[in-house]
């Protein structure tokens, strides 16, 4: 094996300028698809991490029928606190779960007591909610100073930022707060804007964000209720598996009907940004499907004019007793050498340019967040997958023209001209 392999090195060698041009181009190929991966799945990472940790969270839980009718904030799809103490218990017993925090979905009318409008509010717990959602206070601003980790104060209201700039409103502002009970009956507040807060993708990046207590006083709750549980993992990068396991676990609460009590979502489910990275995905795919193009042509290009320069050659081989095996071994071993060849040039130039990457920093801003760093990485799986689907294709497009030598007539051959 090892006299094929010097053998097929020395013959690429015969046609250094062809075989020079055409690792060349494969090698190109190689690192495009490596700086492509590895910016991508940065920029994708980065994103998720920022919808997941600034007010989506990873998973959440909702009263059997929330999500499909959220969209009207149905007072009477909440849990009430026999149904939350399940939930909990259920959490408290898995130890990939990381933290939770209870919510309040609700609509009211705003008014700045000049004119009014509709707003949908977020109501927290702001301790609970920063453990589930570390970056929310990153899009926000205060009218005082740094006050990212307390966010809210009861009395206060932070409102979304194209409402506010449109109504006129500025922080310390006094506004009210109307909202209808489950049972329609108004209540109204007076309250105090604390914070102004941007507008992300999704439904959720244009509420407005208030006290959980101060919800329960304007909704007149008799008994605690909440609309939903946002929970944070241990490990993002296990999210399926502990999606199925809380699955499991509340799947055995039952409602009066005999139907599932609860029903939990990853993010996947509430965010429209999970179609844009399934876009990345899918643009991910084409780059690799376009690499695998660039490396079929090249050697199959190579190697079909490589057997046609060669066929007196070939037929000497065949007329001295070499079997068609070994001419058959000894031109896949040239495609295949010139494959391995170009993947370790490829993936040393395509490390070489993430380290470049990462050293001189990718910086932009994304909302409210500035000066945000993009750090692409590509895992060893990732590279193990690139090389062996190049290798896979220098095989198969040697082994036509490998076959063909093989099969040729040494009286034939060497009457080539």
């Amino acid at each position: 094996m090892m006299r094929i392999f010097n053998i097929a090195v020395r013959n690429l060698m015969r046609y250094k300028r062809r075989t020079l041009l055409t690792s060349m181009l494969i090698t190109l190929g190689v690192t495009m698809a490596i700086l492509f991966s590895g910016l991508s799945g940065s920029f994708k990472s980065m994103m998720i991490g920022r919808i997941t940790d600034a007010n989506l969270s990873q998973i959440q839980i909702h009263k059997n029928g929330y999500v499909s009718s959220m969209d009207s904030v149905p007072l009477n799809l909440n849990l009430n606190s026999k149904e939350y103490a399940k939930i909990d218990d259920v959490l408290k017993s898995n130890p990939s779960v990381h933290a939770w925090a209870p919510r309040i979905k609700l609509g009211a009318m705003l008014s700045n007591y000049s004119e009014a409008t509709n707003i949908r509010l977020n109501a927290i717990d702001p301790e609970r909610e920063v453990e589930v959602c570390p970056a929310v206070g990153n899009r926000m601003a205060f009218g005082e100073n740094d006050r990212r980790k307390e966010l809210i104060r009861p009395g206060e209201v932070i409102l979304p930022d194209k409402l506010a700039k449109g109504m006129k409103i500025r922080y310390g502002d006094t506004v009210v707060l109307v909202a209808n009970n489950k049972d329609g009956s108004v209540n109204g507040l007076n309250f105090i804007v604390a914070g102004i807060t941007e507008t992300v993708v999704g439904p959720q990046g244009k509420e407005g964000y208030m006290h959980i207590k101060d919800a329960r006083a304007l909704l007149r709750m008799e008994q605690p209720e909440i609309t939903e549980v946002a929970v944070r993992l241990n490990d993002f990068n296990r999210l399926d598996l502990v999606y199925e396991d809380l699955k499991s676990a509340l799947s055995k609460f039952k409602n009066k009907n005999g139907k599932p009590a609860f029903e939990i979502h990853t993010w996947e489910k509430l965010s429209p940004f999970y179609n844009i990275a399934r876009m990345i995905d899918l643009m991910s795919v084409s780059m690799k499907l376009i690499m695998v193009s660039i490396v079929l042509i090249s050697i199959l290009n190579v190697m079909i004019m490589s057997v046609y320069e060669r066929v007196r050659e070939i037929g000497t081989m065949s007329a001295i007793g070499t079997t068609q095996g070994k001419i058959m071994a000894l031109f896949l071993t040239e495609g295949v050498t010139l494959g391995l060849i170009s993947i370790a040039a490829g993936t040393i130039i395509g490390l070489s340019g993430i380290f470049l990457l990462n050293v001189y920093s990718i910086r932009f801003s994304f909302g409210r967040n500035d000066n945000l760093l993009l750090e692409p990485s590509i895992s060893f799986t990732e590279l193990f997958r690139l090389a062996a689907i190049v290798l896979l294709i220098s095989v198969f497009a040697s082994l036509y023209p490998a076959y063909k030598a093989s099969k040729m007539e040494p009286v034939d051959a060497l009457r080539h001209v």
